[in-house]
């Protein structure tokens, strides 16, 4: 075998599909409106020499602006590229320990990706039959860390602030990570938490709520000494993760809090609007604080399973230019995740879904 004995082996994270040509893109909850016009502003204000320097690696303007923002310190924010990156590093860092890391067996995919490629023993936790957490296995359980989507995604389900601060509490010598990238669309963030839990992380990202998937910005909240555990390993790492077009274009975007608020607004209104849609196609779904909204059917043709319809819908959209998320796994294979998008193309997206269950 030569080399490949010594491979470390993985299973990648595998994202959504970025389809060519004029579609309709409901597959991967990126925002369905433009980044702030500031941003626009932030990019053409620079200036091309700039870009022969090495961007700043305190990211200083960026996680000023997302202190003030917050009503933090300076030295309670670090920032990477896109949540992503921040999450890795958080896993790299934190999650040192003898006992298994701790997340729900159905969140976001990469949690386990990481854990693996970085050799960190990880135990699953399933969902209730509703699809919400069991709280009780977090508080009771021994672990080297715990990470919690918060909404949680694909589910798109909230767990109350009370819930989370149970299981931080019950967890003083393990650092506890919420990964809020959904939050803005009508969760209750854990960062008012901050001032009394040392072992508290919280992850954001600009990818969703402010329109910035393409430039990629994450940044995370955190006592001032969890953050420069935070980077002393990012400056083990890659000095220099964030480029000078994103730091711009990040600042920008989270200075401008009316856009922010105006296209948040707009999501929300249109996801509401969807719920009330796929109820009346007899859909069933949690209560997504999303951007999107994860959907099962029990079956429109006699015999059909829920996991059958599911797969056909998706093929059946796709064909029609319409793109969705599907999971082709267990539990999560009779659902459809489905980003919510401009009032335009949810009309569509329900006019075909009409079709492919009549």
């Amino acid at each position: 075998m030569g080399y490949e004995d010594k491979v470390r082996r993985v299973i990648p994270y595998t994202p959504g599909e970025q389809p060519r040509g004029k579609v309709i893109k409901l597959n991967t909850n990126e925002c369905p409106y433009p980044p702030s016009p500031k941003v626009a502003e932030a990019i053409r204000n620079l200036k091309i020499s700039d870009l022969r320097k090495y961007p700043d690696p305190l990211c200083s303007a960026l996680n000023s602006a997302i202190a003030e923002h917050y009503g933090v310190n300076e030295d309670q924010v670090f920032t990477g590229v896109g949540s992503d990156d921040v999450l890795s590093m958080i896993f790299l860092t934190f999650f040192n320990g003898q006992d298994p890391v701790l997340f729900p067996n159905i969140t976001y995919s990469f949690y386990d990706v990481w854990a693996s490629v970085y050799g960190i023993p990880f135990r699953t936790i399933p969902l209730k039959d509703d699809l919400t957490l069991d709280p009780a296995e977090y508080m009771n359980s021994k672990n080297s860390g715990i990470v919690l989507a918060n909404p949680n995604a694909p589910t798109g389900i909230e767990e109350e602030l009370s819930v989370i601060r149970d299981i931080i509490e019950a967890n003083p010598d393990s650092m506890v990570v919420v990964d809020e990238a959904y939050i803005d669309f009508g969760g209750e963030t854990a960062i008012p938490l901050l001032k009394d839990h040392e072992n508290l992380i919280v992850v954001r990202t600009m990818s969703k709520s402010r329109a910035l998937a393409g430039i990629r910005a994450g940044y995370a909240l955190g006592g001032s000494r969890a953050i420069k555990f935070l980077n002393d390993v990012k400056y083990s790492v890659n000095s220099y993760t964030m480029n000078t077009v994103a730091l711009a274009a990040a600042k920008a975007a989270i200075e401008d809090e009316a856009y922010f608020r105006e296209i948040t607004e707009k999501v929300i209104r249109t996801r509401e609007e969807a719920k009330k849609e796929l109820k009346r196609l007899q859909f069933t779904f949690g209560d997504s604080k999303t951007n999107f909204v994860f959907a099962r059917h029990e079956g429109a043709r006699p015999g059909e399973s829920a996991s059958d319809f599911a797969a056909r819908v998706f093929e059946g959209l796709k064909e029609r230019g319409i793109f969705v998320r599907y999971f082709n796994k267990p539990i999560v294979n009779e659902y459809l995740r489905i980003t919510i998008g401009t009032d335009e193309e949810m009309k569509e997206l329900f006019k075909a879904l009409e079709e492919l269950i009549g």
